[in-house]
């Protein structure tokens, strides 16, 4: 086993320490929160009465082999706690989420969670967010144009691409990767974005963050 993948696990393991019995739970998608996946599914065979509500069509079908109970977010009463990876984190507990193409479902159940819990191992954290390009999540009606005004922005689009073809996320829209190195007010590039007609949502996760619980070695570290 890998570092990476053994940071990886003995965070999902702190992160299944908070999950109690009649929860719902926002399911995270990517390679972090896949693990969490199944480690909670074997804790639901093993006996804990939780409910999911899923971030991707990935991690549903990952949690229904699992043998957790899914649920749409349209019935859920409530999400009591969140839990999910992050491709860049910062100390100010801001994120870069999208990697995997989620991210539109990631923010909003990041939204209406209780409580927002982030699992990653150690090669996730940074001094400033950027090394990973930033996804956003456009309609492919207007793609072009947004692409040449977030040229002009200097934010250098590129077409993310699956299989030689363009990548269409669950909600049928297209991800564009932006360069956002050397970019410090992220709130207001945050806010320029999304005033973009056709941008649906962006992939800095801001203001949404709990708690971050990192694999480091063999240990934990948590940032709140």
């Amino acid at each position: 086993m890998s570092s990476t993948t053994n940071e990886k696990i003995i965070a999902a393991k702190a992160a299944l320490k908070l999950v109690e019995h009649g929860m719902v739970v926002g399911l995270g998608s990517g390679s972090t929160s896949a693990i969490m996946i199944e480690l909670l599914g074997k804790a639901c065979r093993e006996g804990l009465n939780i409910k999911g509500v899923a971030s991707s069509g990935i991690s549903e079908k990952l949690a229904i082999k699992e043998g957790i109970p899914v649920i749409s977010l349209d019935v859920a009463p409530k999400i009591d706690i969140n839990i999910d990876g992050a491709d860049e984190f910062d100390t100010k507990l801001q994120l870069i989420k999208g990697g995997g193409g989620a991210l539109l479902r990631e923010k909003i159940i990041a939204h209406f969670a209780s409580k927002n819990v982030i699992i990653v191992d150690s090669s996730k954290k940074v001094e400033q967010l950027g090394s990973f390009p930033l996804p956003i999540e456009v309609i492919p009606f207007a793609q072009r144009k947004i692409m040449d005004e977030l040229g002009q922005m200097g934010l250098s689009p590129q077409v993310r691409l699956h299989n030689g073809k363009e990548y269409r996320t669950d909600q049928h829209n297209s991800i564009l990767d932006l360069d956002i190195q050397g970019q410090t007010d992220l709130e207001t590039l945050q806010s320029s974005l999304i005033n973009i007609p056709g941008i649906v949502e962006t992939g800095l996760f801001l203001n949404t963050t709990n708690l971050i619980i990192m694999g480091s070695g063999n240990e934990t570290k948590t940032f709140q």
